[in-house]
């Protein structure tokens, strides 16, 4: 009997001194991505808005143009999603996490987007890396940055 109370107070100070579970800031950012892709699939704007840092500065860089703050970003999104074929794939398994600190990290991935018409769907490859940041809401994208994948 006092070996089974010694294993049992052994396992509640490892448990006290290891504290509770929490995600790494990489696995946060990964997590937060495939919403994002999941809500841009679903052509759910409002999703994504909500997703995004709520800040003016928060930046999106694509085809070589910087635009900034969430409310003209979604705005610009909103551009393509009015295609009939509008589908994000990641390519997951080549994705990179760094932590940056214990409440930011980026995300680093290829992707291929396919957009166009119904009839003449068109396919193009980008390389994207998201900055993911915690907030009291929990974590949000505060920047997006894309280039068209020239590995290939």
């Amino acid at each position: 009997m006092l070996k089974a109370k010694t294993i049992v107070l052994a396992l509640a100070v490892a448990v006290l001194l290891t504290g509770p579970a929490v995600a790494e800031p990489a696995d946060e950012v990964s997590a937060l991505y495939q919403q994002f892709v999941a809500a841009q699939n679903a052509r759910d704007l409002d999703r994504v808005s909500a997703l995004f840092l709520p800040s003016p500065q928060f930046l999106w860089v694509s085809d070589g143009m910087s635009i900034w703050g969430r409310d003209a970003v979604v705005k610009r999104m909103s551009l393509f999603q009015q295609a009939d074929v509008w589908h994000a794939e990641p390519n997951l398994s080549k994705a990179v996490a760094i932590t940056i600190d214990g409440h930011a990290a980026l995300l680093h991935l290829p992707l291929v987007l396919t957009i166009g018409s119904k009839d003449r769907p068109e396919k193009f490859g980008f390389l994207v890396t998201v900055l993911g940041v915690e907030t009291v809401e929990g974590w949000r994208i505060a920047g997006l940055f894309t280039t068209t994948d020239k590995s290939n």
